[in-house]
């Protein structure tokens, strides 16, 4: 039996996709490398825009002819995506076999056993290990309610994993050949295991052998604790990059998106992050529906203050179901001028900050035998080839757009 995974989405996505293959692969499932070898597609999907439901959502109705093209072809719908729209989706596509919504991740073996489609599972062990990064969820869903977001009512309220699971996971991957650990949750650095902080977790999994460095994503501003802080400053295997998703420079606007900050208090964390020497990624959503002119200019401030090295920026989206999808929308002409606007400063800070980075020493993480990333997330090119895994220490002579280049 083969299994194609088709995912959609965010990093959380592709761990939850490696989740769900174990337990097919404790089943006697290989990977294919193509749909057409595949016996099993297991397609995972994201719902937090619109364009990304409809993406699955095509993909799903294309695999009617895939399925009639072989008798006991089996499609697994999997995700947030298939959480929002239920059971339905067996009516509209009949040819389905198994609905699986992100709340049910957990459930997913049952529904594999229920579905009687598959053996009964033989063996536990985890397939092995792809890369140099091991992915590993420690929460899942949010107990934030933002007005514009459809994530906690797809994934529900914050769930931690306990800490004794989450480093078994850790020293498996590591075993297996993970340098790197990504820590994922939607809000990641609000992990808590009984008396156990995020920062405690961040260092045990620094401390397993094989990690030579450990990140995370994605966290919320509310949890920047001076306990994050110290280990961040202190600790040199985590890494000095964090991917904050800020939404706005407004208070006005952050209030009524119910983000729970102001934009003092955001500014105030980013000071801190960059006294730890961190650099800095974010999310920005342009366009609420109760955006003006006067709240756009100051997220473009506030960019400016923060100088971020890079920004994935989005024009607002009403997602069904969500209080902000019941407001008045902004015309697209202007939702269109303020991205052009956002993304032109994104790209001349980015630029900046490629710069910024000649004359100084970077560990970079071997990737390829002459690429790698830096601690603080810059793509680095070397002239003398290492070996996959291995850290060296170099120093930076130029920059080429979104690359560096080491003096050796």
């Amino acid at each position: 039996m083969k299994v194609f995974l088709q995912t959609f989405g965010c990093q959380m996505n592709l761990a939850d996709s490696q989740e769900m293959f174990s337990h097919l692969h404790a089943r006697g499932a290989q990977l294919a490398q193509t749909p057409e070898e595949a016996d099993v597609i297991l397609v995972n999907t994201c719902t937090v825009r619109e364009h990304a439901e409809h993406r699955a959502v095509s993909f799903l109705g294309r695999l009617a002819k895939w399925k009639q093209q072989k008798p006991g072809r089996v499609i697994i719908f999997a995700g947030c995506a298939a959480q929002r729209l239920g059971e339905k989706l067996k009516k509209e596509f009949p040819f389905l076999d198994i609905v699986a919504g992100a709340k049910s991740i957990d459930a997913f073996p049952t529904l594999l056993d229920k579905s009687s489609l598959f053996p009964p599972a033989q063996e536990t062990l985890s397939p092995a290990q792809e890369g140099l990064t091991g992915y590993v969820t420690i929460m899942r869903g949010c107990d934030f309610r933002c007005s514009y977001c459809i994530v906690p009512y797809v994934r529900g309220p914050v769930k931690c994993l306990s800490s004794p699971h989450i480093l078994q996971e850790v020293r498996q991957k590591a075993a297996q050949g993970a340098k790197e650990i990504m820590l994922l949750g939607q809000t990641v650095n609000a992990y808590k295991d009984g008396a156990s902080s995020f920062a405690d977790l961040l260092n045990r999994v620094s401390e397993v052998p094989g990690v030579e460095r450990v990140r995370f994503m994605s966290p919320h501003p509310a949890y920047i604790t001076p306990d994050f802080l110290a280990a961040v400053r202190h600790n040199p295997k985590i890494a000095k990059h964090i991917h904050l998703p800020i939404q706005s420079g407004s208070s006005k606007v952050l209030r009524e998106m119910k983000r729970g900050y102001t934009r003092e208090i955001l500014l105030e964390k980013l000071a801190a992050l960059a006294d730890c020497q961190m650099t800095v990624s974010t999310d920005i959503i342009v366009g609420f529906p109760t955006e003006t002119e006067e709240d756009f200019q100051q997220t473009l401030s506030l960019v400016d203050q923060a100088q971020f090295f890079a920004a994935y920026c989005f024009k607002y989206s009403p997602r069904a179901g969500t209080p902000a999808a019941q407001m008045t929308l902004l015309a697209e002409e202007t939702l269109e001028q303020r991205l052009d606007i956002l993304l032109n400063k994104v790209r001349d800070l980015s630029a900046r900050a490629y710069t910024a980075q000649i004359g100084t020493r970077q560990q970079v993480l071997m990737e390829e035998e002459n690429k790698g990333r830096s601690s603080n997330n810059f793509w680095v090119k070397t002239s003398k080839n290492y070996t996959i895994g291995s850290i060296v220490d170099v120093e930076i002579a130029r920059a080429d757009g979104t690359l560096l280049f080491a003096k050796e």
